[in-house]
């Protein structure tokens, strides 16, 4: 083996040398990892279908209702632990879809199921749950008023739930039918860091004809995560318009997961995800 000398520079050039290199740094942008980041997720479909579209995760339901939830069993979470692993997928959220037939306001288990579903949020790395409000749990009535008792109530068992939630890194994240100025009110009574606004383009845009832009303006500092939909359609082919949304959640410099919440018309979920999820991305490139 043939030996060649070395060279070391002295200690004056190396240390002119890094100074030098400092400097030149100093002049150089600001990094990107100070820019925001948003991950796209899906909560239509699972792990390995997820996968194949390219989604960088994905959100999975709590269960039904039942005094313990599915997701409270270790060998669901198991078997959820397994497939992350597997496919390199992460459960980005939980969804308390069966808040809507079991109001969050009035049903007593509630409270309970909050509890649940952080411990599982926790146990499986997911940063979000969804916290329901529509159909039976929707906090608007009939005539479009706000159900000023059931809100009392959510208050009440979200600032129970808040302390909890935040000891386990995660954040409870309200959607609702009520508009930006409605949600704002919730949170302020809160007043918790770990409860925030989980924000429906659809559900807000779509059927109840809020002006997203500004919504997403006035809620900027309390966004946890949003979804992205359009009814049965396309993301770039229905109701709701997608690059002013865009444009102001590139404006607030929101960080974080956005899920498509989106219906397949061609009846390939993974052809129909893969190009909702490129037109997202191009969106917001």
């Amino acid at each position: 083996m043939r030996h060649y000398p070395h060279s070391y520079p002295s200690r004056r050039e190396f240390l002119g040398s890094t100074a030098a290199a400092l400097a030149g740094l100093a002049c150089l942008p600001a990094l990107t990892a100070a820019e925001p980041k948003v991950r796209f997720g899906t909560c239509v479909m699972g792990l390995e279908p997820a996968k194949k579209a390219g989604f960088d995760g994905v959100e999975v339901r709590v269960g039904n209702p039942a005094d313990r939830l599915e997701i409270s069993d270790p060998a669901v979470r198991q078997r959820y632990r397994e497939q992350m692993k597997l496919t390199g997928i992460p459960i980005c959220s939980l969804m308390m879809g069966l808040l809507n037939d079991c109001p969050l306001a009035s049903d007593p288990r509630g409270p309970a199921w909050l509890e649940q579903s952080i411990e599982a949020a926790h146990d499986l790395g997911a940063k979000v749950i969804l916290v329901a409000f529509f159909s039976k749990g929707d906090l608007l009535d009939q005539a479009g008023k706000v159900k000023e008792r059931d809100v009392d109530a959510v208050v009440a068992r979200l600032q129970a739930a808040a302390p909890r939630a935040r000891d386990a890194g995660v954040t409870l994240a309200i959607e609702t039918y009520l508009n930006g100025r409605q949600n704002l009110d919730i949170l302020q009574r809160v007043n918790h860091p770990a409860v925030k606004m989980y924000y429906d383009c659809f559900n807000t845009g779509g059927t109840k004809g809020y002006d997203v832009p500004a919504e997403l303006r006035l809620l900027k500092d309390r966004l946890a995560q949003i979804h992205f939909k359009n009814g049965p359609h396309y993301l770039d082919n229905g109701q709701v318009k997608y690059e002013p949304i865009a444009a102001v959640i590139r404006e607030i410099g929101f960080s974080g997961w956005i899920v498509l919440e989106t219906g397949n018309p061609s009846k390939d979920p993974v052809a129909d995800g893969t190009r909702n999820l490129q037109y997202s991305r191009k969106l917001l490139a």
